[in-house]
């Protein structure tokens, strides 16, 4: 699994997770506001910021009834029909030059999740952008993934519903037609999720099968989720992000704030720096420094020279500048070789 380098970032092994800070609807139609997300997205230390390219018309048709009414039970956009809800959450095709360029001006990496072929075509003429993503429920729609391969930039897939066997699909479609780099994010596509649905031990299971860097798209509300994936591997963080949850907006049950956006940079960083390698011994000045309060062998009452040693005139204890206590039973019984008094810390040429 080779890292991937995107508009001076890395991606992979090696490296700190890359977090992606997703706008998704969450500019709640402002593009003022949409550029806030983006400077607080930056000052949080995000690498990365994401945005969704659709319309109304290329995700659904316009029917208000039946299939295309959202009746869902606990939805957060219960009572919406499909096309209605794309319609207001979407982000205005004429702003996406604009973000883009302000995401590159404070030195991350934009991109977006196009939805369909015509936003893939409008992406790579108007935006130029160096990877993709590609969206949990968008992840078996395979003529879109082959289109999005053949731009030869690397792309970001949310597993979310899908199968162990459409996952081979995609897969195979994304490499058939050109995909050389692919990351396969853990996603629960419930909005929001909890802790317990998100099975992050997957992510090992999908290194495994497919060869690929993994990550997760976390759709819960805390950092824990994402702190532990990062124990277990994970190379991209993807959360969702606006200025404040009171605000409202139809992804606000699941978007964190910009203060626990940069908890999520820190947490994760100190998470990955904390599984450093395999090491044993003294690993670091502070160590080095410990050593001398180890236990060691000392002489714990005057004696003189030919006195014999006995638990009750050696000792082990701190600090170590003596002999190590795996010596002990070796000189209970035998004889001093010199004076020696109590607090003197124990050498081979005390005993014979």
């Amino acid at each position: 699994m080779n890292s991937i380098t995107v508009e001076g970032h890395t991606i992979g092994e090696g490296h700190a997770p890359f977090i992606i800070s997703e706008v998704s609807c969450n500019h709640n139609g402002s593009l003022e506001r949409a550029f806030e997300i983006i400077e607080a997205s930056a000052k949080a230390g995000a690498h990365s910021v994401k945005f969704q390219t659709y319309t109304a018309e290329t995700m659904t048709l316009n029917i208000n009834e039946g299939d295309f009414a959202i009746t869902d039970e606990g939805s957060l956009w219960k009572g919406y029909s499909l096309y209605n809800l794309y319609e207001e959450a979407y982000t205005p095709w004429e702003w996406h030059q604009a973000l883009f360029e302000k995401v590159r001006s404070l030195g991350m990496v934009p991109l977006s999740t196009p939805f369909d072929a015509t936003a893939v075509d409008f992406l790579e003429e108007e935006c130029a952008p160096e990877i993709y993503k590609i969206a949990s429920f968008e992840n078996t729609d395979i003529p879109l993934i082959e289109k999005v391969a053949r731009t030869g930039k690397p792309i970001i897939i949310s597993t979310g519903m899908a199968s162990i066997e459409e996952l081979d699909e995609t897969v195979a479609a994304a490499r058939a037609a050109g995909c050389k780099d692919l990351i396969l994010l853990k996603c629960t596509s419930s909005y929001p999720s909890t802790a317990k649905q998100a099975n992050i031990s997957t992510m090992a299971d999908l290194r495994e099968r497919y060869g690929v860097q993994v990550g997760l798209s976390d759709h819960t509300l805390s950092n824990t989720t994402a702190i532990a994936a990062t124990a277990l591997g994970a190379t991209v963080i993807e959360k969702h992000v606006m200025m404040k949850r009171s605000e409202g907006g139809h992804d606000s049950a699941f978007s964190l704030e910009p203060h626990e956006l940069e908890e999520l940079v820190t947490e994760t960083k100190s998470a990955w720096e904390s599984l450093g390698a395999p090491s044993y011994g003294v690993t670091c000045q502070k160590e080095e420094e410990s050593v001398k309060h180890r236990r060691s062998l000392y002489i714990a009452a005057d004696i003189k020279k030919g006195d014999i040693f006995t638990a009750q005139n050696v000792r082990a204890i701190r600090p170590g500048l003596g002999l190590p206590p795996k010596h002990y039973h070796n000189i209970l019984g035998k004889p001093a070789m010199c004076d020696l008094k109590m607090g003197t810390a124990m050498k081979m040429e005390h005993f014979a």
